[in-house]
């Protein structure tokens, strides 16, 4: 296993059972019941959390950019204590930047579930190693904020659900936009308030992949243990190129664009606007999950059996358009080809939002007849409203994490939607339409199409499943 044998100190140990009495007698933050938008009580969790004793310490698994930015945004909370990276350069330079280098660097991230000195958990590692670290932290007894999409396939969903409310563990994932209040957040204000009427069709739009020329096998830098960034997929050569300005990969970044560690856009920005359309049909009393997926995707690569031919070049969906069948003659449309965010369409109006604009004629009536006051609150779960946007859904991390609540962005809403977009996703492999019993999260007729609910994990790189840790 290649465990470092750095261990929690004694005092280490100490300051832990301290953080985790606060953790147990905190008292609850107000919630904004009658704010619109933000919570504006003086007493905040910000200021509530400056003490050195409050602070919560966190270990952070995936030590790139999504990683970087997320504790930017939560920084003013946190000690980073322990960092594991397959890569040595990323994980030392977040070291450097978040702990001034004081914090235990590791390759293999279970010495960071051993420790019972953190609080809390962070994974930013490519799709492909989400679900296996986020099953283990759960069973070791922590609480995670895990990035999005939080799986690679359909049963890896059922396994994460099962073990986290076996758990009872806090897991909140990094869809962001459901804590932008004045954007994706008062949109399902207004659905929940009654101003589109019955919905009738919502739409996600959100681009398509790139492609890439042939990318020739490279040599692994000195830094990276290629062997465990492939982790649980297909053993493969590691390749690498630069054209112009841009590098072309199967590793940092660019994994995005190989179904061997992701989705493509369909996970990638289908687990963004995808969720804010099921959110929307959610709140709109749509709580039966989707029929059948049809539609059409275009890839740069050919395909046999739902399986890419060649293995050197980016081979997810550069196009598609996909339509949902819901009870009740909803649909949901999936698209890359016009502006980029949510469409949402009732009865009674359409609202279009993305990450720079909330319009449609219902927003305009808004300066007429306003929400009430309470009415983003709401559909915020009650939680509080102190800061927007990724700042925000740290604060609600760690404020359910203190008060045992769940977050706003849970696991089991997130794999509702994200089922819709392995399901376009299978669709776009094997170029057919598909058939969904909800229920059982089975495709109905197409053993085929089944076959693509999980994928096998390489030797030496199963899920531990362990007897959970209680708390």
């Amino acid at each position: 296993m290649n465990r470092n044998e750095n261990a929690p100190s004694t005092e280490r140990s100490l300051q832990a059972n301290g953080r985790r009495e606060f953790l147990k007698t905190s008292a609850a933050v107000g919630a904004a019941t009658s704010v619109p938008y933000f919570f504006s009580s003086s007493k905040t969790q910000a200021a509530e959390t400056q003490s050195k004793n409050d602070r919560m310490t966190i270990g952070v698994i995936g030590a790139g950019g999504m990683a970087t930015g997320n504790i930017d945004s939560a920084k003013e909370w946190l000690d980073v204590v322990a960092v594991a990276d397959v890569d040595k350069g990323r994980s030392d330079n977040f070291n450097k930047r978040f702990s001034d280098g004081k914090a235990d660097v590791y390759e293999d991230y279970r010495e960071i579930l051993d420790r019972d000195d953190i609080d809390v958990i962070h994974i930013a590692t490519p799709d492909h190693w989400h679900t296996k670290p986020l099953v283990e932290a759960m069973l070791a007894g922590k609480d995670v904020y895990c990035e999005k999409p939080l799986t690679l396939t359909i049963d890896e969903g059922k396994l994460i659900r099962k073990v986290q409310k076996d758990t009872g563990r806090i897991v909140q994932v990094g869809t962001q936009q459901r804590s932008t209040f004045h954007l994706f957040v008062k949109a399902m204000a207004m659905v929940a308030e009654g101003r589109l009427g019955k919905i009738t069709q919502v739409q996600a739009a959100i681009g398509g992949a790139p492609t890439s020329p042939e990318i020739p096998v490279a040599e692994v830098p000195e830094n990276l243990n290629w062997d465990r960034w492939l982790g649980p997929a297909p053993k493969v050569d590691y390749r690498y190129m630069k054209k112009g300005k841009h590098a072309h990969t199967n590793c940092h970044y660019e994994f995005r664009w190989w179904y061997e560690y992701s989705g493509g856009k369909l996970t990638d920005w289908g687990a963004h606007h995808v969720d804010i359309c099921n959110w929307a049909l959610k709140l709109n009393g749509q709580t039966e999950g989707p029929l059948s997926i049809s539609g059409t995707a275009k890839h740069p690569v050919d395909f046999q059996d739902g399986f890419p031919v060649p293995n050197d070049r980016y081979n997810t969906a550069t196009g598609f358009q996909f339509n949902v069948k819901y009870p009740g003659d909803t649909e949901m449309i999936i698209r890359n080809d016009t502006d980029n965010g949510v469409l949402i369409t009732g009865t009674q109006g359409k609202i279009f939002v993305n990450r720079g604009k909330l319009v449609g004629k219902p927003v305009e009536d808004l300066a007429s007849n306003p929400l009430p006051e309470d009415a983003i609150s709401k559909v915020y779960k009650g939680l509080p409203m102190e800061h927007n946007g990724r700042k925000q859904h740290w604060a609600n991390f760690l404020h359910c994490v203190r008060e045992r609540k769940e977050p706003i962005s849970d696991v089991h809403s997130h794999m509702e939607m994200l089922n819709v977009c392995h399901l376009a996703g299978i669709t776009a492999r094997l170029g057919r339409d598909l058939k969904w019993d909800d229920s059982n999260e089975q495709i109905v007729g197409d053993e085929e199409a089944n076959s693509f609910l999980a994928r096998p994990y390489r030797e030496g790189y199963e899920i531990e499943m362990r007897k959970p840790v209680k708390s």
